[in-house]
């Protein structure tokens, strides 16, 4: 599908117009580059954290796991219902912003403090599982900024090649045949004006 003819002004006023715009689409090309680089080198970053909070709460939850199954066996399901005393963590999210993208930077857990005393093997199935919890936080945190700011990317991508592939060809494809369809009224005044001349 060929897209619509630009509506642009008649003779020089044309010219002008297409120029002043070629040059608004060429420095927002620079400025949509611009962006996408430095978002491109934040994701490599952000990417980079990810994996390595990725492997923190592999290690931290197989760690909990461990923890509790060895709670299990030596306490009990019922002392760890009991140990339960079903108060809930809360999380805390902290933002950054970067080239026009919110997205979350860290990741803190409030975990409200033990009521009764557990018992060593309990005490460290519970200190696992805190430990697991903030490492989980930090990794969601980590993998929530990471599809922020692919997102941002692959947008950014697209209205570069917008107007790079886009619309800056139209805009030069219309000043190139307004120059001409100029040029060419140009010579044609200067004929009529010459056979002008001649006549009289």
């Amino acid at each position: 599908m060929t897209p619509p003819r630009l509506s642009v002004p008649p003779g020089r006023a044309g010219r002008i117009w297409l120029v002043r715009r070629l040059e608004t689409a060429r420095r927002g090309a620079d400025l949509l580059d611009r962006k996408l680089r430095i978002l491109q080198s934040e994701l490599a970053a952000l990417q980079a954290a990810a994996a390595q909070t990725a492997e923190q709460w592999d290690k931290s939850e197989a760690r909990a796991r461990t923890c509790l199954l060895h709670a299990a066996l030596v306490s009990g399901e019922r002392a760890i219902q009991l140990a339960a005393d079903g108060q809930a963590a809360e999380i805390g999210v902290s933002y950054a912003m970067a080239m026009g993208v919110r997205y979350p930077v860290t990741a803190t857990c409030a975990i409200p403090p033990v009521s009764t005393w557990d018992g060593p093997v309990l005490a460290r199935a519970r200190q696992a599982h805190r430990i697991a919890l903030e490492a989980a936080a930090r990794h969601a945190a980590s993998t929530a900024a990471v599809r922020a700011v692919e997102h941002e990317v692959r947008t950014t991508r697209y209205r570069l090649r917008a107007v790079q592939d886009r619309w800056i060809p139209r805009l030069e494809q219309a000043l190139a045949d307004t120059i001409f369809m100029i040029e060419e009224l140009e010579r044609a005044d200067a004929a009529r004006l010459r056979l002008a001349v001649r006549r009289g």
